[in-house]
């Protein structure tokens, strides 16, 4: 996926989830952050990050903060829009063979009785067997040591969904996969946070055990775009 009208900042502060404060060509100005995780150990000051400029002018903020240099590791660009996982993971689907043979059909925001999932897939194999998939994506922003990690904040929301999962596929109705997607380049392998949500951790290995797919892939960052690059070990 790409970005238009890129400008680079350096960031002061943030007053709340949804604002932060950047300064911008010597003037400080407010911008949306795409991203309501806490963000803690990306967001501090000084940082440099990278905003999109809106072309809707009805907006209050003219700014989307998209992207981050983080300080203890200069080299590591981190995107953390929070929107881009999903539209990462469906190019990702549409051109992977290896999970994905024989792609028919890929619907987003996919309801399934009192749940929705972020894709329904229909595929068939090399032997012609058509499948059904249910995939839910998780953007990876967090990253200790090289090691890719999430969550950076408790997730019921995160925990129900992996627990969905694996209930459908113990039932034999669907095969599922979280699909999770590293939105930064060069992490050695993907575990989950255990440290933060120990439930989370634990219902992911569960999943794992009954036939869920568990797929960590690292994206190619730049201010300008994020791509879908090479899959990475995931370690539970």
């Amino acid at each position: 996926m790409r970005y238009a009208h890129i400008r680079k900042a350096v960031f002061i502060d943030r007053p709340n989830r949804f604002i932060a404060h950047v300064l911008l060509d010597g003037k400080t100005e407010t911008v949306h952050v795409k991203n309501t995780g806490r963000c803690k150990e990306l967001l501090l000051p000084n940082a440099t990050v990278y905003l999109e400029e809106s072309q809707n002018s009805a907006r209050k903020t003219k700014y989307d903060l998209i992207g981050v240099e983080k300080i203890a590791e200069k080299s590591l660009l981190i995107n953390m829009d929070s929107q881009a996982p999903n539209k990462v993971a469906e190019e990702w689907i549409r051109q992977n063979k290896r999970y994905f043979p024989d792609l028919s059909l890929l619907k987003a925001e996919y309801t399934l009785g009192d749940s929705r999932f972020d894709f329904y897939a229909e595929y068939k194999d090399k032997e012609g067997r058509k499948h059904k998939m249910l995939i839910e994506v998780k953007g990876v922003t967090l990253e200790m040591n090289g090691v890719a990690l999430f969550p950076d904040a408790p997730t019921l929301r995160g925990l129900k969904h992996v627990k969905e999962l694996t209930s459908f596929t113990k039932s034999g109705q669907y095969e599922c996969m979280i699909l999770l997607i590293v939105q930064m380049s060069g992490c050695k392998y993907f575990t989950p946070n255990r440290q933060t949500h120990a439930d989370f951790a634990d219902a992911l290995k569960t999943a794992v055990e009954a036939g869920v797919k568990v797929v960590a892939v690292e994206c190619q960052v730049t201010p300008e775009n994020l791509v879908a690059k090479d899959e990475i070990q995931v370690r539970l």
